[in-house]
């Protein structure tokens, strides 16, 4: 049984099937999955989901890319969804530097705001890591606070390396399975596996053997057997590991 950690099963992608969709996940191997909120609609759109699914569990936070409008109500309203039962982290958070907008020095305070705001809460942190390597380590040691994840991680197995050191997880997606993605197979075999956790970020990043479809939590499995392929060993172990992991970081 497997463990997505990082989904948007709210997204408008799975409107006509989500009931569905959802349904199936249990008999396709998925055993839990963490909805991420990016924005204010859909971290209350994750708490909604996580109320009604029993093995589906949520976050809240602002995406850098959607904090140009965020206000200090904001800050309050994601303080006050924290600590819902089902909210498990706060995230996801960070800096995104592959476009323009929104200005970075405002993403920087925005992250380094809802960062903190985990760690007032002693509440784990998703991290959203785009471009933008030495100012997210930066932020992130300023604040003093590892109790974190890398999603979908972009980096180096450098990088990998000084993230785990600090106590810090990282998680790998479904480019993982890609022909072209010799760095992330590279992280995805120096990650100490007490420390790694696999994530769909669906309805984006499909894995082979279905890339160019809309992704779904349940094809997080494909993920593990690359993984497993790439660190010679069975599926069932990095399933295991995994799934421990990713409760042990979400306190689930």
């Amino acid at each position: 049984m497997f463990f997505d950690t990082h989904t948007h099963l709210d997204d408008e992608k799975f409107d006509t099937d989500r009931d569905e969709l959802i349904a199936s996940f249990k008999g396709e191997g998925l055993a839990l999955a963490v909805n991420i909120g990016a924005n204010i609609k859909t971290s209350k759109n994750s708490i909604a989901l996580a109320e009604k699914y029993d093995f589906i569990y949520a976050s809240v936070g602002v995406h850098p890319n959607d904090v140009a409008g965020m206000t200090e109500s904001d800050l309050v309203k994601l303080e006050e969804w924290a600590k819902h039962p089902r909210v498990v982290a706060i995230g996801e958070i960070g800096l995104d530097y592959h476009y323009d907008e929104p200005d970075p020095e405002i993403q920087k305070v925005w992250f380094e705001r809802q960062l903190l705001l985990a760690k007032k809460l002693n509440m784990p942190y998703v991290v959203h890591d785009r471009d933008a390597h030495a100012d997210v380590l930066e932020i992130i040691k300023k604040a003093g606070y590892f109790n974190g994840v890398m999603h979908c991680f972009s980096g180096s197995a450098e990088m990998a390396r000084q993230v785990t050191d600090l106590g810090m997880y990282v998680s790998i997606a479904g480019q993982v399975t890609f022909k072209n993605a010799p760095k992330v197979q590279a992280v995805a075999l120096c990650v100490p596996l007490d420390k790694l956790l696999i994530e769909t970020d669906s309805p984006y990043l499909t894995p082979e053997p279905f890339r160019g479809k809309r992704n779904n939590s349940s094809y997080v499995k494909y993920t593990a057997q690359k993984i497993a392929e790439l660190r010679g060993m069975e599926v069932a172990e990095i399933a295991k590991i995994t799934m421990e992991n990713g409760r042990r970081f979400y306190n689930i």
